[in-house]
């Protein structure tokens, strides 16, 4: 055989043996398709793991800002307040938030609304109306792990975070006398908090959510609140417990009877828009009293919620954040809430009620 012919035969064989077989292929294709299961969970976790430092160094500003705001004027900011004399005034219906603006870096979008303008009295209209300055939302006011995203630039404020109404139930809408942090128009300075600042919880936080009654097909427990509980609307409220058969696993389990409006107006100071009570555990069913459509219920057990695996972050008193775990002690939720001394509510309700005379440093794990 000629050399040339020689050669072209060794590069023709060569080519040959360069080539993948098709079953190489699949192979090859199988072995990617295993590496990107393996590492997909694990990015995944890793990412999860960024937005919850994140939510908590959002709570943490929160805490620098309630006590800031302390600092300033003698006590911590209301849970639901605002003016209410003169012909034009806010009805006491804005959140704990608009206080707290210039102490959390927004003095800017304050003074604007101390000033007025644009159809709105000086400190804004109602929280609910729409106003030029209601359509902003706070970046420190959002979870990332939060699914529903970031409202876009000019839409209606929103918010993850929501101000403790403690341990109590009934009449929390306009109650002037509550275990909690955060009341109606009524304060809370530091000397009042008699169990502890490290050992009472200020805020939480909640999966936001925009929908009246029967306006989700599948509400799952996180979003939603079922309505006509009509034992929270006895005084005291009594057996929390029952909301736990409105749902099955994460879901509500009749959509007809089930709304949710919490997050969607930062700027209203309605237990429903901007507040939890240490009631429910985390991630747990929420419930109201009694039917009304908007965010205006009377009564109910507010579950804090959040995308963070098997809890939510919480805002102790003294400005330190913990993770607190869905199956925190709740104690005997069959019970009716208290008005004094120690919750019935467990280690959950102990850590909600400012003055009820528990102990509890040791509820929750301490983000540092």
């Amino acid at each position: 055989m000629s050399r040339p012919m020689c050669q072209a035969a060794a590069t023709q064989q060569q080519t040959q043996r360069s080539a993948f077989t098709l079953v190489e292929l699949l192979v090859v294709i199988a072995i990617i398709g295993i590496l990107i299961a393996l590492l997909l969970p694990a990015v995944q976790a890793a990412r999860e793991s960024a937005r919850r430092s994140q939510c908590s160094n959002n709570l943490k500003q929160l805490g620098i800002g309630l006590h800031g705001y302390h600092d300033v004027m003698g006590s911590f900011p209301f849970g639901r307040g605002g003016t209410s004399t003169g012909p034009l005034n806010n009805s006491t219906r804005v959140s704990g938030f608009i206080p707290m603006l210039p102490y959390i870096e927004q003095t800017a979008i304050y003074d604007q609304i101390r000033t007025g303008g644009n159809g709105a009295p000086p400190y804004g209209p109602q929280g609910w109306l729409s106003w030029v300055n209601w359509n902003y939302t706070i970046p420190t006011l959002i979870c990332p792990s939060d699914i529903h995203g970031r409202p876009a630039a000019g839409a209606v404020g929103q918010n993850n975070y929501a101000f403790s109404r403690g341990d109590s139930i009934h009449g929390i809408i306009t109650s002037q006398n509550l275990r909690g942090m955060f009341m109606y128009i009524q304060t809370v300075r530091i000397s009042d908090v008699t169990d502890g600042t490290s050992n009472t919880i200020a805020m939480s936080e909640r999966v936001r959510a925009n929908f009246g009654i029967g306006g989700s097909s599948k509400p799952s427990i996180k979003e939603g609140t079922a309505i006509s509980l009509a034992n929270l609307n006895t005084n005291p409220a009594t057996n929390p417990a029952a909301c736990f058969a409105t749902a099955t696993d994460q879901y509500f389990t009749t959509p007809p009877s089930v709304k949710g409006r919490f997050g969607t107006l930062w700027t209203d100071g309605e237990p429903e828009r901007t507040g939890f009570n240490t009631v429910m555990p985390p991630n747990g069913p929420s419930c109201v009293g009694d039917a009304n459509v908007n965010a205006d219920s009377s009564s109910g057990v507010y579950a804090p919620s959040s995308f963070h695996p098997d809890g939510v972050l919480g805002l102790m008193v003294d400005g330190s954040v913990r993770f607190v775990n869905d199956n925190i002690d709740t104690g005997n939720l069959g019970a009716a809430e208290v008005t004094g001394g120690p919750s019935f509510f467990g280690v959950w309700g102990a850590m909600g009620s400012k003055a009820g005379g528990e102990g509890i440093a040791n509820a929750g794990t301490i983000i540092n």
